[in-house]
């Protein structure tokens, strides 16, 4: 049966009070219309009630799918197409509007189905390098890359694709070939001169980062990109505004104070803090 076919979704309010009453134990999934309430949870994925979004809607996709697996291989891949070819990109390339919150809790959802997938192998291989297609091109078009909106809760679009993008590494399916590839589409991220992370996106951009390196990524393509980050900033400097190249210098220190402190006591990339040392006293 098609989740998105059949009866229409409940509202906000009516799913609210239904996923409440199961986090609570009031009510729990054998009891009730399980497609009829994911095709609902699927349409107010993006709500603007982080109450709803947040602890309900994510922890609930949480709980089904990696506590409790209660979702059949077929649901989980019709969720990840229209996760992939309904949701991912709506309004992209907006900034400041509320389809946000569609786009980066439907990365997170994705996530939720690679890691599921890390642990009984139920997608195919061209569906695991589908993902990683749409991922880079969702992340180099979002525009929005706000954290915590007053109001309206966590948005948080790079930090939230930075996971799935982590997910998505530990994938065995994934050869790691594609590692450089993934890992010029995080580090573009970095260079962004028209706002500041300041909810922790650099810790989160790195953790996938730091996934490839375990899992085989020669630490030769990151030195590559580091050592061009001097050149990059003085090339930026000549045509940014003033207050514009200031937030990219911020960014990218931020960045790599998070690296250099991430790698401490790792014996094996000693010389590659010493490298991050050097580019550090470059920028300015």
């Amino acid at each position: 049966m098609s989740l998105l076919l059949g009866k229409v979704s409940m509202d906000e309010s009516e799913l609210k009070s239904i996923l409440t009453k199961i986090k609570y134990g009031e009510s729990d999934w054998q009891e009730a219309d399980r497609l009829f309430i994911l095709k609902s949870m699927i349409e107010h994925i993006g709500s603007t009630d982080g109450e709803l979004r947040d602890q309900l809607i994510y922890t609930s996709f949480y709980r089904l799918i990696i506590e409790s697996n209660q979702l059949e291989p077929e649901i989980l891949n019709e969720l990840l197409d229209t996760c992939l070819n309904d949701l991912l990109f709506k309004g992209i390339g907006e900034k400041e509007t509320d389809t946000v919150f569609t786009r980066a809790f439907t990365t997170l959802l994705i996530a939720i189905i690679l890691n599921r997938d890390n642990q009984a192998n139920f997608l195919s291989p061209s569906t695991v390098y589908s993902i990683k297609e749409k991922l880079i091109k969702y992340i180099n078009l979002e525009r929005d890359l706000r954290g915590y909106v007053a109001g309206k809760g966590w948005a948080h679009s790079i930090a939230h694709v930075a996971d799935t993008f982590e997910e998505l590494v530990k994938n065995p399916k994934l050869d790691t070939e594609v590692y450089p590839e993934i890992l010029k589409t995080l580090w573009s991220k970095i260079l962004i001169s028209n706002s500041v992370y300041v909810h922790d996106e650099d810790e989160r951009i790195l953790i996938p980062i730091l996934e490839m390196l375990e899992r085989g990524l020669d630490v030769q393509e990151i030195e590559e990109l580091m050592q061009h980050l001097p050149i990059e900033l003085m090339a930026q400097k000549e045509q940014l505004e003033d207050e514009k190249y200031w937030l990219l210098v911020f960014n990218i220190k931020t960045f790599l104070k998070s690296f250099h402190i991430k790698i401490n006591g790792n014996s094996k990339l000693l010389s590659f803090q010493k490298s991050i040392e050097q580019c550090l006293t470059k920028i300015h």
